[in-house]
């Protein structure tokens, strides 16, 4: 399972935002790619994609980390 988390915090503007995308397995040899998003501190929001193959999940992965850096998000280092 792959996990990414990425965050934007811009005190001028209040913004505290957290965003998470992974991807897991399924039970019958497909994948999904799970994205969780909202305020830091709140349950937020999560949207599931599903693929036969974890190339397509990869590509998603990939174009969603180029959007959300566009955006001022940071990826934060896994532990």
């Amino acid at each position: 399972m792959t996990v990414q988390h990425l965050r934007r915090i811009d005190q001028a503007r209040n913004m505290a935002r957290s965003y998470e995308v992974s991807v897991q397995p399924g039970l019958f040899g497909d994948v999904a790619v799970v994205r969780h998003w909202g305020r830091i501190g709140t349950a937020g929001q999560s949207k599931e994609f599903w693929f036969t193959d974890e190339v397509q999940a990869d590509e998603m992965i990939g174009a969603i980390l180029r959007q959300k850096q566009r955006r001022g998000y940071e990826l934060l280092k896994s532990p």
